[in-house]
């Protein structure tokens, strides 16, 4: 099995991505830092040194922005993150060693 077959991998694989290239406030790279000990500890690894500080508050912020409710877009994102999570641990529990590295 490989990421991409994970459940919301888009979303994650794409944050991964934006933060490879510096990208640090969008939509995934925010659920990145969200997630970032988390999806450390299962295996990925990407560069911490630039995640926001606040990502929760930052990521309610952007998607207020956005659309008139982000409540319930908000607790969307929250849910398929975690989705992520648990596939990835429960699929490589920390024996994956992959991923993006500034």
């Amino acid at each position: 099995m490989n990421l991409n077959q994970l459940p919301e991998a888009e979303l994650i694989l794409n944050g991964l991505e934006d933060i490879h290239n510096g990208k640090t406030h969008t939509v995934g790279a925010l659920l990145i830092a969200i997630a970032s000990t988390r999806l450390t500890a299962a295996g990925l690894v990407f560069s911490k040194e630039h995640l926001s500080l606040e990502p929760e508050l930052t990521l309610y912020a952007l998607l207020q922005d956005q659309r008139d409710d982000a409540y319930p877009y908000y607790n969307a994102l929250l849910s398929s993150l975690n989705s992520f999570c648990i596939a990835l641990e429960n699929t490589y529990g920390g024996k994956l060693g992959l991923g993006i590295q500034n």
